[in-house]
């Protein structure tokens, strides 16, 4: 019962915001910028991936999060996505591959690669609100 009231008085202190992106030019960055988590997002998947398949073990969140932090130091498409939002992408694959490794025998499947353009999931930065 306390878990399930600390988890409620969490989510009441977050804002969520769901917006639909039209076609403008004035949203040219910010649409770069959510293609820009779609790339990140299915490389941390092709990662998770080539590490398992290399080392048979499972990568873990700080790994993977350092190494976008020095991918993003050279790549000016990555540098348009904020550093929160990258940490926030490393964090949900790691909960989805936890997930899949506690629940692999009830069917639950591994984190996938997604289109770029599907990708829902974005948290702009700071600056921009």
């Amino acid at each position: 019962m306390e878990t399930l009231c600390k988890y409620i008085a969490y989510n009441t202190n977050m804002k969520t915001l769901k917006l639909k992106l039209y076609q403008h030019k004035r949203n040219k960055f910010l649409k770069q910028a959510i293609n820009a988590a779609g790339v990140i997002y299915n490389h941390c998947i092709a990662l998770h991936k080539r590490y398992y398949r290399m080392w048979n073990k499972h990568l873990s969140c700080a790994k993977l999060q350092s190494h976008i932090a020095k991918l993003r130091k050279h790549n000016y498409f990555w540098q348009t996505v904020g550093s929160q939002a990258v940490q926030d992408i490393c964090q949900r694959i790691e909960k989805a591959y936890q997930l899949f490794f506690e629940r692999n025998k009830q069917g639950v499947r591994p984190p996938n690669f997604k289109k770029v353009k599907k990708i829902q999931i974005f948290h702009p930065k700071t600056s921009w609100l």
